[in-house]
């Protein structure tokens, strides 16, 4: 059993008791989802997938095990995020390495990164050369689509770009030189470097004069400055502030966005960005005062408004 005083678990402990007790304990440290957190940190110290977990309910944990597992599920009961403590997180499909230096992607993300990607396969198949029937000779003459991840972070944008696109070539910007090393080291991972250049620019400064791209894609910064210091734990110390802050109401980067990224679209080319709870209609009114057209607004899986996509 879970000791509250030492946090340790009794001897010949098992896998079902371990998990009871370490929802206990996050239960009562105000974490959400406690079952299921405690199950994946046991599958994680014990190498199993999570499902795997329930045909091995009777099987007792080595003292190796559960000194591991008390000090992983000390960890997240001091609120450290699960990804963070595993050190990875799921993304389209993909696994990608996580880490204080950058915002952990979220779920809501990923409708931004597939309406990237599918945009992108639709200019490859607008292009002259067009089509299933395209001789090698036709495809070397094929335009490549080119995208934008402004603030790449994890890189999670620009990979999952390069992974269903493999055609398109990206150019990643971040301001922080440890979220763009770890936005590499995704890459390289998941074998997408050749695809992507990733570049430290505060802003567009470091794009060459001239550049242009079919699709430039964003999740800025967007929590009101005075909000983040109401943010869970998770979010609020263990995230990077310069993720998170939008200025005093949240849209300094959409305005940065509205003003400048215009030029560097091509003529058919499309803006799309992720904004947050509530602010659909400031973010989409700032385009339009910049001549955007704004052609959709998407909800997100909690059919909130999530995704603006614009055009020049």
């Amino acid at each position: 059993m879970f000791n509250r005083a030492t946090h340790r678990y009794a001897v010949n402990v098992t896998v079902l008791e371990v998990i009871q007790r370490s929802t206990e304990f996050l239960t009562r440290k105000g974490v959400d989802s406690p079952r299921l957190q405690a199950e994946l940190l046991s599958a994680h110290v014990l190498g199993m997938a999570r499902m795997q977990l329930y045909l091995n309910f009777e099987r007792v944990l080595t003292v190796a095990e559960q000194d591991g597992l008390r000090d992983l599920v000390k960890r997240r009961g001091d609120r450290e995020p699960l990804q963070h403590i595993v050190g990875s997180t799921s993304f389209c499909g993909l696994d990608l390495q996580v880490s204080r230096a950058a915002l952990v992607p979220r779920p809501e993300t990923e409708l931004l990164a597939e309406q990237g990607w599918l945009f992108l396969n639709q200019v490859l198949q607008r292009s002259p050369a067009g089509g299933d029937s395209r001789s090698k000779e036709q495809m070397a003459a094929v335009p490549v689509p080119t995208a934008l991840d402004f603030g790449t972070g994890t890189g999670c944008l620009a990979i999952a770009l390069a992974k269903h696109c493999p055609e398109a070539r990206v150019v990643a910007l971040d301001v922080d030189p440890a979220a763009l090393e770890l936005a590499r080291r995704n890459a390289d991972q998941l074998q997408v470097s050749e695809n992507i250049e990733f570049l430290l620019s505060n802003g567009f400064a470091a794009l060459k004069a001239g550049s242009t791209f079919d699709l430039m894609i964003a999740n800025p910064p967007y929590i009101p400055s005075a909000e983040i210091e109401t943010l869970d734990p998770e979010v609020r110390e263990f995230d990077p502030r310069l993720a998170l802050d939008g200025g005093v109401d949240g849209l300094m980067y959409y305005r940065q966005l509205a003003a400048e990224a215009g030029p560097l679209l091509e003529s058919n080319g499309r803006l799309m960005v992720e904004f947050g709870d509530g602010q659909e209609s400031a973010v989409a009114e700032l385009f339009k005062s910049e001549n955007w057209i704004v052609e959709q607004i998407l909800n997100d899986y909690t059919q909130r408004p999530r995704i603006l996509i614009a055009r020049k």
